[in-house]
């Protein structure tokens, strides 16, 4: 039988989703977790995404096969008690046998969040932005997203991914403070380092150093030594993950 299970986490401490050798992972500590509980007899749990080093999720989905039927409530509270304080699960459900966090999904939402004005407690979730920046011409470039579907000059070297080729249909950038920003994008897929990469392009924008016309090009030469760098990691967070209602059986 297979279970969805649906959480969130702090990502400071971790070096992303996927179990590494040699750090520690959000994956790695769901496993160790839920095995102990289930006694070993249950598989690794697969998430619907990577999340890279630092990364946040308000909603991650990952599913796990057990021979057993289970109480997601019971499963729910168990996990909580012996997760870190900095990892938190929300429900366990029921799903078809066949059903794939990660294949099923059919879109998924990030936001990233900058802050212009120096404040302590922005820091761990946002990024300092100390230039002016035209957000109305940002959001211009960020709406061309939407008309294309090659993102190779968006994401990351010599990954092991056969097309990068997505669907955005939103991007946006919205003003949700005196000094703070959210970007948000939702896509049916994304690329390694996607995010990241679209945001610090987009910065290049909103300070004059790339035209609208500019940043097209960037898109069309499919390189991703022609986009902007790689924000910081800390204020990038999965937001949500959509599936069809036909997959769930609770």
């Amino acid at each position: 039988m297979r279970y969805f299970i649906y959480l969130s986490y702090d990502g400071t401490a971790y070096h992303g989703w996927q179990v590494q050798p040699n750090a520690v992972s959000v994956q790695q500590k769901m496993n160790e977790c839920l095995s102990k509980l289930l006694r070993g007899k249950c598989s690794d749990v697969t998430g619907a995404g990577r999340t890279d080093a630092g990364v946040h999720a308000h909603m991650m989905v990952a599913h796990f096969d057990t021979e057993e039927q289970l109480d997601g409530t019971w499963l729910t509270d168990k996990l909580n008690r012996i997760l870190p304080q900095d990892i938190a699960v929300s429900k366990v459900v029921r799903v078809l046998d066949d059903a794939h966090a990660r294949f099923d999904a059919k879109a998924r939402t990030y936001h990233y969040w900058i802050y212009t004005r120096k404040d302590p407690f922005n820091r761990q979730y946002a990024t300092r932005i100390t230039f002016p920046l035209d957000f109305q011409r940002m959001n211009e470039a960020a709406r061309y997203l939407t008309q294309v579907s090659d993102f190779t000059s968006f994401s990351k070297l010599h990954t092991d991914v056969k097309t990068n080729i997505c669907k955005v249909t939103h991007a946006e950038w919205t003003r949700v403070g005196d000094d703070l920003w959210q970007f948000e994008i939702t896509a049916d897929r994304f690329l390694r380092n996607m995010v990241r990469a679209v945001v610090g392009t987009l910065i290049e924008v909103g300070r004059g150093r790339l035209s609208i016309d500019d940043f097209k090009h960037v898109v069309a030469q499919k390189d991703r030594c022609a986009a902007g760098d790689s924000m910081p990691g800390n204020a990038l967070s999965l937001v949500d993950i959509k599936y069809e209602e036909e997959i769930f059986l609770d």
